[in-house]
C-alpha cells in the first residue's frame, strides 16, 4: 500500500518531465505553468449567514487551495443599460456577497493557505428569457452607459481585491455579445482594472463558443472557461468513455492555449448527481419532488464524472487547474428551497456527502505540490 501511494505521489511529476521533453521548445513556456501549485478550487456559495473557521478548515482538510467568492449586479433586461450595484451593502446582500462577508472569508481562507479569485457575476433578469450572453444594447448612447456602469460595478471590486490582497480577479463572466460588438470598450476597462489592482486577472468565457471568441485575451494572464462540456450520451456513463470525451475537448483547448500563449483556467466545472449529468452538464437542477429525484438520482453518475474530469484536466500541463460549481459553507443548515432539493436524492451540482466529495478529496490531495 506505501509502495503505492509513492507512484501516486510522483506520476504527476514523471507526466510533467515527459510533458517537457515531448513538446516543441516553441511550447514549453506555457506548458511550465504546470510545475506551479495548480488551482484546486471550489466556487464558494456566499450564504445568508456569517461563517467561521470550520468552514474553511474542512476546505484545507480536502486539499483545497483556492475559492472563487461572487458578488452581484443587477440587470433587468438583455438591452436594459442600467446594472443595479450593490456594493456589497450589509442589508441588501446574502451576508457572504456583502463587503464585511468577502473581506472575513477572504481573510480566513488566507490563513489557512487558500488564495481567492474575486469573480462579480451579472444577474440577468429578463422578460425574453435571454441570459447574459445575449446582453447587447441597441444604441451607441445605451453602450455607453452600459459599460460606464459595468466599469463603475467592477472597479469597484477590483479595489476591495486589490485591498484584500486576493490573488486574482475575474473581470467578468459570460458576457458574450458585449466581447462580440465592444472589444475597444473592454481593452480600456482592463486597463482601468489593471491601474487599480495588482493581481492576476481571467475573463470567465462560455464553452460553448464564447471562449474562442474573446478577442482580448493577450491583455489577461489566465485563458477562463466555464467548462461545462458534454461528456456522455448515455445515462451512466463508463469511466473510460467519459475519459475520452475529454480527451477530445482538451485537444481543442490545448491548441487554442498554444495559439494564444496562455494557460487555460477552468473557472467553473462540475456535474449534477443525476444520470444525465454527462449529457448536459450545463443545465440547471428543476425543482422537483423526492419523488422525481429519486428517479433521476445518481451519485455513482457524478463520482464517475469528477473521476474521469479530474484525470484528464489536472494531468494537462496546459491547464492551471479548476474551480468545482460549488461549494456551500454551513451546508447542512440551508434551506432545502434554496438548493431546489432536499437532503434526500439531492440532485444538486454540490458534491459535499455524495461520493464525489471523497474523489474531490483525492485528487486535489494528488496534485498538492
Amino acid at each position: 500500500m506505501k509502495a503505492n501511494r509513492q507512484s501516486l505521489f510522483f506520476l504527476p511529476i514523471i507526466l510533467l518531465i515527459a510533458a517537457f521533453y515531448l513538446y516543441p521548445t516553441n511550447e514549453r513556456s506555457f506548458i511550465q505553468i504546470a510545475v506551479h501549485e495548480k488551482h484546486r478550487g471550489v466556487c464558494w456559495v456566499g450564504g445568508p449567514s456569517m461563517v467561521d473557521d470550520t468552514d474553511l478548515q474542512q476546505l484545507a482538510e480536502k486539499n483545497v487551495n483556492w475559492i472563487s467568492q461572487t458578488p452581484f449586479g443587477w440587470q433587468s433586461g438583455h438591452d436594459n443599460p442600467e446594472i443595479r450595484n450593490n456594493h456589497g451593502l450589509n442589508d441588501r446582500v446574502w451576508w457572504g456577497e456583502s463587503h464585511d462577508g468577502l473581506r472575513k472569508t477572504t481573510r480566513m481562507a488566507k490563513a489557512l493557505g487558500i488564495k481567492t479569485i474575486l469573480k462579480p457575476h451579472i444577474w440577468l433578469r429578463d422578460p425574453e428569457g435571454k441570459w447574459r450572453g445575449e446582453i447587447r444594447m441597441n444604441t451607441e448612447e445605451d453602450w455607453r452607459k452600459w459599460f460606464a456602469d459595468y466599469e463603475e460595478f467592477i472597479i469597484h471590486y477590483a479595489r476591495l481585491a486589490e485591498e484584500e490582497g486576493m490573488e486574482m480577479f475575474c473581470i467578468g463572466t459570460e458576457l458574450h455579445n458585449t466581447c462580440l460588438d465592444r472589444e475597444e470598450d473592454w481593452r480600456q476597462l482592463i486597463e482601468k482594472i489593471r491601474n487599480v489592482y495588482s493581481g492576476e486577472l481571467t475573463y470567465a468565457a462560455n464553452f460553448a463558443d464564447e471562449y474562442e471568441d474573446v478577442p482580448f485575451w493577450d491583455a489577461l494572464d489566465y485563458i477562463g472557461v466555464q467548462g461545462y462540456f458534454q461528456v456522455s450520451d448515455d445515462e451512466q456513463p463508463r469511466l473510460e468513455d467519459v475519459k475520452m470525451a475529454w480527451k477530445t475537448h482538451l485537444e481543442v483547448l490545448q491548441d487554442f492555449s498554444n495559439l494564444h500563449q496562455k494557460p487555460i483556467l477552468f473557472t467553473e466545472i462540475g456535474y449534477k448527481s443525476t444520470k444525465d449529468a454527462g449529457i448536459s452538464p450545463w443545465a440547471w437542477p428543476e425543482r422537483l419532488t423526492d419523488e422525481e429525484r429519486k428517479q433521476i438520482f445518481s451519485e455513482e453518475t457524478q463520482a464517475t464524472l469528477y473521476q474521469a474530469m479530474m484525470e484528464e484536466t489536472m494531468n494537462a500541463p496546459f491547464v492551471a487547474g479548476i474551480h468545482l460549481w460549488k461549494w456551500y459553507p454551513k451546508y447542512g443548515q440551508l434551506r432545502a428551497g434554496r438548493r431546489r432539493n432536499s437532503t434526500l436524492f439531492n440532485i444538486d451540482f454540490t458534491p459535499q456527502g455524495k461520493q464525489a466529495e471523497a474523489v474531490m478529496s483525492k485528487y486535489f490531495g494528488l496534485f498538492k505540490n
